[in-house]
C-alpha cells in the first residue's frame, strides 16, 4: 500500500469552488477498486491550507486514478486556484498492513 498526502494552498477567493470540486473529486476516488482511502481535509488555523490524505493499493491503482476523467477535470479545473504548486509525498505504509483495518 501506498499513503500519499497532497498539500495544497488555494487562494482565497476559490476556497468554495475548491471544496466543491476536491468533493466531487473524492467521492469518485472512493469508487476505484485501488482506492482504499481518500481524506479531505483543512487547516483549521490556516482556511486556504489543505491536505489529501490517499491510499492505494499499489502504483498500478495510482496511475490508474491519474487516468480517470474525474481526477483530470478535477485537476484541470483547481489548478489555476492553487496559491503554490501543490506537493505529494508518497509513504511507504507500515502500518496497518490489513486493507480491513482501514
Amino acid at each position: 500500500m501506498i499513503a500519499t498526502t497532497v498539500t495544497i494552498y488555494v487562494k482565497p477567493e476559490f476556497i468554495a469552488d475548491f471544496i466543491r470540486h476536491t468533493i466531487e473529486n473524492h467521492e469518485n476516488t472512493r469508487k476505484e477498486a485501488g482506492n482504499i482511502r481518500f481524506d479531505f481535509m483543512q487547516s483549521e488555523k490556516d482556511p486556504s491550507r489543505f491536505l489529501l490524505y490517499e491510499v492505494f493499493v499499489n502504483e498500478d491503482a495510482i496511475a490508474h486514478h491519474k487516468k480517470t476523467a474525474h481526477y483530470s477535470k478535477w485537476k484541470a479545473t483547481v489548478e489555476e486556484w492553487m496559491a503554490l504548486p501543490r506537493v505529494g509525498i508518497p509513504h511507504k505504509v507500515i502500518c496497518p498492513t490489513e486493507k480491513t483495518s482501514w
